[in-house]
Formats: structure tokens, C-alpha cells, sequence
């Protein structure tokens, strides 16, 4: 059904005056014997079906007048003239979505990606939404469709996998700005999901493994470096300080035979040296085995 084509929505209140109106007709026509009250309550309660019109909480009326627009009416109860008056369309005010799709769409960098969006849109002024679009549904979702096609051809894939948010914002902005002279709002827009071919995910896959590999030899490259730059300050300390060599001498010897059954191999020259006689024996007694 085009919007042009609406189907007659008889409302509860005027097939209730239809009713009233033919048994009201029925019991005049009963007490004077003449089918005029009949026939003037069926004329009257069809007016009342035809004129008595219902809008819902959320809906606005279009009514033309021999083919011009009037005016808006609802929501509630309203009043139209049957033959003159003509119920153009009911707008929905309320948040609608929309689901659009770019398939097989070559971003900036020429990958072919699947991209699935949802639009949240609402007509804020119906009046120019009826007057100015004749389907403003379907100009939203095509209009939808272009601008994520043409968002994806100025993206590359690494921005569109990693940043959505920023790609929903931009579609929202261009929407917004061609939707606003016909009285919709597009209020936001997600991507739900990018697709992208199998053999590109292998090869995506096989390239984040190599990088956390360099990453990986960089850090340990850097720390290997780091390690050079303390040995070569400490080896200036040692060097001019032969006591400061020897005091670390001794302590790496006690780190090494402070614990119980550990065998530490020395020269004698190294025991006279450093002076470690007394150490080891205070060593033994604990119950360590030099030599």
C-alpha cells in the first residue's frame, strides 16, 4: 500500500452512533408506522461512521479539504465532513527503526566487507513530513543505504572494525542533515556487524601474530639493552673500587651457600683473597658443604 492509498480506519465511537442511530430510526419508525425514521437513522449514523475519526496518543492527522491540506488533527476524537473532508494519512511520532544493510561495499584500503546497521529515526514534525516526501519511510532507508556505502569508501577496515561508534556518529550526521527539512530526526545509529571475507580473516590473523612476535623481540630487546646499560655502570664502579667488587663477590658466594645441601666449588686463591675462612665456616656450621 503506497501512503497515498489510505485504507478507511472507522473508529469505535462512530460504529457505536451507526447503531445507536438505526435503533433510535427502527423505534421511530415502529411508533409512526413510516420508514422515514429508518432511513434518516441510517443516513445519520453512516454520516457519524464517516465523520467521527480517532487518532492514537502517538499519531497526527493529515485532512485535506477538496484536495488541499487544512491542517493536522489528533491525537483523540476529531470531526471531519464526509465527501469534503478527506483523512490523508496518520504519521506515528513515536522512535522507529530501520534495518539497513551494504553488502560486498570496498572500503578505502579496496576490502570487501559485509556491514549491517541499525537506524533509530522519528518524525518530529509531521506536517512537513507529509507535505514534503511522499514515502518517507522508504527515502530514510535508501537514504540509509547510500550514506553507509559511501562512509565505508572513505574508511579503511582497521577503522571500521575498531572504531563503530565513530562510523555511526558520522552516518547519524549525515542523515540528520538531509532528514531535517522533511521533519525526521535520526536520532542515533549503531553498526551491528562487519563482515569480512574468510581467506582476508586467515591473513588478518597470520599478520596480528606476527606483530605480537615483534612486539614481543622489541621488549626483550629493550630490556636486553637496559640490562647492558646497568652491567656497564656497575663494571665503572667496580673497576675503580676493588672492595665493592669483593663485597659483591661475597654476597653472591652467601646467596649461593645459605641453603641447606648446596656444594660451592672455590679456588683457594679466591678464599685468601676475599677473605672468606671466616664465612664459610660460619657457613658449614649451618649445615652447608663447601670445597
Amino acid at each position: 500500500m503506497r501512503p497515498d492509498q489510505i485504507v478507511f480506519r472507522a473508529s469505535p465511537v462512530g460504529v457505536a452512533l451507526l447503531i445507536v442511530s438505526i435503533v433510535a430510526g427502527a423505534g421511530v419508525t415502529a411508533l409512526s408506522n413510516s420508514p422515514a425514521g429508518i432511513i434518516a437513522g441510517i443516513l445519520l449514523g453512516l454520516y457519524l461512521l464517516f465523520a467521527i475519526r480517532i487518532a492514537d496518543q502517538w499519531e497526527k492527522v493529515a485532512v485535506l479539504r477538496f484536495g488541499r491540506y487544512t491542517g493536522l488533527r489528533g491525537p483523540g476524537m476529531f470531526h471531519v465532513i464526509p465527501v469534503v473532508d478527506r483523512v490523508a494519512r496518520y504519521v506515528d511520532q513515536r522512535v522507529r527503526v530501520a534495518n539497513v544493510s551494504a553488502e560486498s561495499t570496498l572500503t578505502r584500503d579496496t576490502v570487501p566487507v559485509n556491514v549491517d546497521a541499525i537506524i533509530f529515526w522519528m518524525v518530529w514534525n509531521a506536517e512537513k513530513s507529509i507535505l514534503e516526501v511522499q514515502d518517507f519511510t522508504s527515502a530514510i532507508t535508501m537514504s540509509a543505504q547510500t550514506a553507509l556505502r559511501e562512509s565505508i569508501g572513505r574508511h579503511e577496515l582497521h577503522q571500521m572494525v575498531a572504531e563503530r561508534e565513530m562510523l555511526g556518529k558520522e552516518l547519524q550526521r549525515i542523515l540528520d542533515e538531509k532528514t531535517t527539512p522533511w521533519g525526521i530526526t535520526v536520532q542515533s545509529v549503531e553498526i551491528r556487524d562487519v563482515q569480512i571475507p574468510s581467506a582476508l580473516q586467515d591473513a588478518m590473523s597470520r599478520e596480528a601474530q606476527a606483530e605480537r612476535e615483534r612486539r614481543a623481540r622489541t621488549i626483550l630487546g629493550q630490556a636486553e639493552t637496559e640490562i647492558a646499560e646497568k652491567f656497564g655502570q656497575a663494571a665503572l664502579t667496580y673497576q675503580n673500587n676493588p672492595v665493592a667488587l669483593h663485597l659483591r663477590a661475597m654476597n653472591m658466594l652467601y646467596e649461593a651457600i645459605k641453603e641447606k645441601g648446596s656444594m660451592v666449588i672455590v679456588p683457594s686463591s679466591a678464599v685468601e683473597t676475599m677473605g672468606l675462612g671466616g664465612m664459610l665456616a660460619t657457613a658449614s656450621l649451618g649445615g652447608a658443604k663447601p670445597q
